[in-house]
């Protein structure tokens, strides 16, 4: 079997789950910071560990290969009705997901968001729990239009949906209490920079 095969199945066994679950509570735990996902796709690997036949899941860009959909068995829905959702961050968001009930806020869906670059590009700066001041965070390859979407959905908190940011080998969370700014080159004084 070839190294490329033997990294693939790698992702679908438990105690490589184990790993990578542990990798992404700390980068709940600690917003901002990059993880790094080390054999295979960081993307295969987060949805192998996340997503089982009970998840609800939505690909509305059609992301994700038949062979990775047929070992997750998780039951295909629409956007707006998904526990786990997966986007291209380079096209802005054509949906509303759900953002759970006052009852049941932790319905609110999780939106795993592939980006070109994480660790590059023009940094946000993150506050909130998990955050001891601020921290810097740059990304590649994501339309502005995400951070207009997620301040608005995650506004009635506890009400709101969590990100986790994808590229290659990286995965970086960002809980919806977590607070972004994205001052861009174009922002002057006085100006309110993208929030988030």
């Amino acid at each position: 079997m070839s190294e490329v095969q033997n990294q693939d199945l790698k992702a679908w066994g438990a105690p490589h789950q184990q790993t990578v679950f542990r990798q992404l509570m700390r980068a709940f735990s600690f917003p901002g910071r990059l993880e790094t996902l080390s054999d295979g796709e960081a993307l295969t690997q987060t949805l192998a560990t996340l997503v089982d036949r009970e998840a609800t899941l939505a690909d509305p860009q059609n992301l994700l290969d038949t062979l990775t959909l047929k070992r997750l068995q998780a039951r295909m829905t629409a956007p707006e009705l998904a526990q786990f959702i997966v986007a291209d961050g380079s096209v802005p968001p054509r949906f509303e997901p759900c953002l759970g009930t006052l009852e049941s806020p932790e319905g609110g869906a999780t939106i795993l968001l592939w980006v070109t670059a994480l660790g590059e590009g023009a940094p946000w700066q993150l506050t909130g729990p998990g955050i001891a001041t601020t921290q810097a965070l740059a990304i590649t390859g994501l339309d502005p239009a995400w951070l207009e979407h997620r301040q608005v959905w995650n506004e009635g908190f506890p009400l709101g949906v969590d990100l986790i940011l994808i590229d290659a080998n990286h995965v970086v969370a960002l809980p919806r209490t977590t607070v972004a700014t994205h001052a861009t080159p174009m922002t002057k004084q006085g100006e309110t920079p993208w929030a988030m």
